[in-house]
């Protein structure tokens, strides 16, 4: 450490005794380390973000008039957070004064600088432009969700940060979250806005890593100002990539920066996630998407079929509406399977035409099968509770769901063994490679257990 540094910060400490008491000056300065002054600013280290936020609140006019005394007038504060004690991990954060120039707050009249416009526009955000709030129809089941997007979408890094959206497959979590960032774009053209999925996000992590960049990719993604990522919960038992992604995490909160994420699940009922994260996860807003309703889904059938130069008549938009009810998703793929029959044999679009193309309401009525469905309808065949496979106990009964659980994962899921282990009782691909083996040679050679799994695959099949 510079000797010249040591001792100015030293008589800073000197200055700031005699103003505080000293129970206070040994809990919150005494362990304040000094670690550069370049260009007018001074870094220091504090222990935790406490302290960081204490000082904030309580002593920021203390600690600036400090600063001017012995380094210099104008002199700035920035904070070197540290995360990780064992790892000295940590993040670097400004002070309070320099909040609105961070999140782009308080800017809406004027715009951004030029060399700020010229850096942001060298990102390509990834977003779905064609994603927007004004085709993303409103109904009950997402009128809380979209009226939190809309807030955040006007309010980056002020309202509800961080926003969680959660809710099964195709119910339009993708559509909202990517509103989101197209609006912000629009209104606050100065600010990073990146889109990406949590695939990406794993594949770019492990790249860096291999490449030996990994303080790039760090950097990266601690520069962004609004971070979108898509489905969450496939960081599932990637300690690793979880690990990179609290300290961004921590990072962009820490600055202000707004942080949206989606998974199909609410983060209390997330499996093979640090703790640490989920927690942070909850920090802010938690909003659900359910399944459209049956009004909603007339009003996304009508506006798929505006927007595509369609006619189709009423009642074909109310059966359709009233038999397939999975997803947003489904209601689309229907649309383009009757565009594409009706021009293949030259019918009109009709009701019998709707009724043929849709054919076994079953097929669109049930689910798509998670790894959820599987661990519910096994643990109520054998009748134990769903919270048990996730202890230690070694009671056959419950080591017989963790087994035909996974072998049933297997069976159904793109999956990993390392995931499916992760999300049934936290075990590893070993573990799970095991008890696929077990649940295989035991159906072979066990006819009233085969003819149990058969039972729990048709329960499954129709749940």
């Amino acid at each position: 450490m510079n000797s010249n540094l040591t001792t100015k910060w030293n008589r800073c400490l000197e200055i700031i005794r005699d103003n505080v008491s000293e129970k206070t000056f040994k809990t919150l300065f005494a362990d304040i380390t000094p670690l550069k002054y370049e260009a007018g600013t001074l870094t220091i280290q504090v222990k935790s973000n406490f302290v960081y936020e204490f000082l904030e609140a309580n002593y920021l006019d203390l600690l600036c008039t400090t600063l001017f005394k012995v380094f210099g007038n104008g002199t700035q504060l920035m904070y070197s957070v540290l995360t990780d004690g064992i790892n000295n991990l940590s993040v670097e954060v400004s002070t309070g004064d320099n909040s609105q120039n961070r999140t782009g707050s308080g800017n809406s009249g004027n715009s951004a600088p030029k060399a700020m416009q010229e850096a942001v526009q060298e990102l390509d955000s990834m977003l779905i432009n064609r994603y927007t709030f004004d085709n993303y129809i409103e109904g009950i089941s997402n009128r809380l969700s979209r009226s939190v997007a809309m807030s955040v979408a006007d309010m980056p890094g002020r309202a509800f940060n961080p926003l969680f959206i959660h809710g099964s497959s195709g119910v339009g979590k993708t559509h909202l979250i990517n509103a989101i960032g197209v609006k912000i774009k629009e209104t606050h053209p100065e600010l990073r806005v990146l889109y990406v999925s949590a695939h990406l996000f794993q594949v770019q992590y492990t790249d860096s890593i291999l490449q030996k960049n990994f303080n790039d990719f760090m950097r990266f993604y601690q520069s962004i100002d609004v971070l979108i990522i898509d489905d969450i919960q496939e960081f599932a038992g990637l300690q690793k990539t979880q690990n990179a992604f609290f300290h961004i995490f921590n990072h962009l909160h820490l600055n202000g920066k707004q942080l949206i994420m989606t998974s199909d699940r609410s983060p209390a009922q997330l499996q093979g996630m640090e703790e640490r994260l989920i927690t942070r996860f909850k920090w802010g807003m938690t909003a659900e998407i359910e399944k459209p309703d049956l009004e909603l889904r007339k009003n996304i059938l009508r506006n798929k079929i505006y927007r595509d130069g369609l006619n189709f008549p009423e009642e074909v938009i109310s059966y359709i509406a009233e038999h397939v009810n999975a997803s947003i998703r489904d209601l689309e793929g229907i649309v383009v399977s009757l565009m594409a029959h009706s021009t293949i044999n030259n019918a009109d679009v009709d009701i019998n035409l709707a009724r043929r193309v849709i054919g076994d309401l079953t097929t669109y009525e049930k689910k798509s099968i998670t790894i959820d469905d599987i661990i519910k309808t096994v643990s109520s065949y054998y009748g134990v509770e769903v919270s048990a496979i996730n202890t230690r106990s070694r009671k056959r009964e419950v080591v017989l769901v963790r087994q035909v659980s996974m072998f049933l994962a297997k069976k159904y899921l793109d999956m990993s063994t390392s995931k499916i282990g992760q999300y049934i009782g936290n075990r590893d691909h070993a573990t799970v490679l095991h008890a696929c083996k077990t649940v295989a040679n035991l159906a072979d050679t066990d006819k009233q257990f085969r003819n149990e799994l058969n039972e729990i695959d048709l329960a499954l099949q129709s749940a």
